[in-house]
């Protein structure tokens, strides 16, 4: 579920949502753990009654089923808070729960490495054919070989992904076997020089993984529990889901929602096999900063070291992605796999950092990263506002032409505001016509006419002010508005019939074609070469496909037929005329 992020005035700052938290219950348990006492003077983060609130919002607009969010604080403290759905049959979600991390395993590998370059059993600079059997060939160029140190910061030339695994979605790994990557190595012929520029490679971490393994005649599993995982107290991480955490083992979901399944890496671990939880991965965090200590905390500071550039924003250690925001470093990885997505961020300086656990393939929403880079929210005095303003404030305020804002009456008596594409804000008030954020440092205010009637919402963005005029009285419903569900309105089979039509644009050579007929009562619609899906009307002549509710078709009429069609997806827009 990709999200945009929230835009009132461009370059504003983006995010999510608001609102008090409800009982726990078997299927959207609230928990919120402390590992050690903090206090508010220490926070860097907001406090755990107001991420309660937001995480509410990304579970209850479909966001995500469950999520689980780890803090660590400056004075070193942790706290774990979490809400929503571990998946069916799981155990309540919580800080025990098992996540699938995908590439944050990386990291893991990257400290590996690290720490064998500590040891002299390996260098940075070894080729990597080195560690490989006698008799498999790695691809090189321009008299160059494919090193270590290559691998680890993405710079082997080698592509994402081997183009002889299967291309089948649910999971291709555990019939992907050693002898095939070495099939692939052996025929692969590399497209730039190694070294010329950073391409993110699962392939690459994945030979890496294994040439640790070589080269240290263990497997990927025992050398992570020797050296890391253990020393850490991790004992609830593993390429492997058995005992307790298989207890504690969430569901993951793909972008439909539904059960995905899991994914065995059992030849490729070192490229995104570990399950992990917010406990241990806050541990792995708390070992990250700080100075350091024991040797392993001197090996994972050699892992954040800058290898080489990514880009102008950002440089890559061992694997780590080194973010520059101003003066500051945000030393980062994410994970995503066909059911989870999570992410792993903190800045060394100033010893701060948090993990985020999502049972779902896409989630991208930035409420961990917005904190870490901005600090904890707005603190303004808070004052009670009667039922009776609030219900005179909900409506839609119209943002640009197609672009609106929802303001709610809750049913908890509170307020929100939501902006397309993204989960419902709470609205705190400091007056009966003043209001704030905690999600973003914005403030809000509402202002009537000489009747007494709301007109405008104003918001104040940081300094950069917008009005925004009351179109409406009521909205979509939120998961609709976050772009997480689609409207299905009624549409009579003569109304569908006005849109009916083949649509093409021209590309150059290549014709865009979009087919739109009725069947069995349903508009339908169908490009080229695919399946048809049912079209869900939205209103206004907006509709979305079933099944890809990201997208949407719009038609523009004349004399009461469709001549033109939009389709939005992905952010870009195609422009296709009815064929006559």
């Amino acid at each position: 579920m990709p999200r945009a992020a929230v835009v009132l005035l461009e370059g504003a700052a983006g995010a999510v949502s608001p609102s008090p938290s409800p009982s726990p219950s078997p299927s959207l348990a609230l928990v919120v753990a402390l590992l050690f006492p903090v206090t508010a003077a220490a926070q860097h983060f907001p406090s755990n009654e107001d991420l309660e609130v937001m995480l509410r919002y990304l579970v209850e607009d479909r966001e995500t089923p469950g999520i689980v969010l780890g803090i660590l604080e400056a004075d070193g403290s942790t706290r774990i808070v979490s809400y929503g759905s571990a998946g069916p049959d799981a155990r309540p979600l919580g800080p025990k729960s098992i996540f699938e991390i995908g590439s944050i395993t990386k990291v893991f590998t990257g400290t590996l490495l690290a720490d064998m370059v500590e040891r002299g059993e390996v260098a940075l600079d070894d080729p990597v054919s080195k560690y490989l059997p006698e008799g498999v060939t790695v691809p090189s160029r321009s008299g160059r070989q494919i090193t270590l140190l290559d691998l680890a910061t993405h710079r082997s030339a080698l592509t994402r992904m081997p183009d002889n695994m299967s291309r089948e979605p649910g999971n291709p790994y555990p019939e992907y076997a050693i002898e095939d990557m070495y099939a692939f190595l052996q025929r692969h012929e590399l497209r730039r020089d190694i070294g010329a520029e950073h391409e993110y490679s699962n392939i690459g971490a994945a030979l890496l993984g294994h040439a640790l393994e070589q080269a240290a005649g263990e497997s990927y599993e025992t050398l992570l529990r020797k050296r890391i995982l253990d020393p850490l107290s991790m004992h609830m991480t593993s390429t492997v889901v058995a005992d307790a955490m298989r207890d504690w083992n969430t569901q993951g979901h793909d972008d439909d929602g539904k059960v995905a399944p899991y994914r065995d890496w059992p030849n490729l671990p070192g490229m995104g096999a570990l399950r992990s939880n917010a406990e241990d991965m806050l541990r792995f965090l708390q070992a990250s900063v700080g100075e350091p200590v024991t040797r392993l905390d001197s090996v994972m500071r050699m892992a954040h070291q800058v290898r080489s550039r990514i880009d102008a924003n950002a440089d890559i250690g061992l694997a780590w992605q080194v973010r520059k925001l101003g003066d500051r470093r945000i030393i980062t990885h994410g994970g995503g796999t066909v059911g989870y997505s999570t992410l792993i961020a903190f800045d060394p300086d100033k010893r701060i950092g948090f993990v985020q656990l999502t049972n779902v393939a896409e989630f991208g929403d930035d409420i961990g990263l917005d904190f870490l880079r901005r600090g904890p929210p707005l603190a303004l005095p808070e004052v009670a506002v009667s039922m009776d303003i609030m219900a005179a404030y909900a409506g839609v305020y119209e943002m640009a032409p197609g672009r609106s804002v929802v303001v709610r009456q809750e049913s908890d008596g509170t307020m929100t505001l939501q902006v397309p594409r993204n989960v419902r804000f709470r609205l705190y008030a400091t007056s009966d016509t003043t209001f704030f954020t905690k999600r973003a440092p914005w403030r809000f205010t509402f202002s009537t006419d000489a009747a007494g009637k709301v007109t405008t919402l104003t918001a104040d963005l940081q300094g950069r002010v917008r009005e925004m005029a009351r179109v409406g009285v009521e909205g979509p419903p939120p998961a609709v508005v976050a772009g997480n569900a689609a409207l299905d309105l009624p549409l009579a089979v003569d109304r569908q019939a006005i849109y009916a039509g083949i649509y093409t644009r021209q590309e150059g050579e290549r014709t865009m074609e979009l087919r739109i007929f009725v069947e069995n009562g349903q508009l339908m619609g169908q490009p080229s070469r695919q399946e048809p899906r049912r079209l869900l009307y939205q209103g206004n002549h907006e509709f979305r496909p079933e099944r890809a509710i990201e997208q949407s078709v719009v038609f523009e009429m004349e004399n009461e037929r469709a001549e033109r069609l939009v389709l939005h997806n992905n952010g870009r827009e195609f422009r296709l005329t009815r064929r006559p």
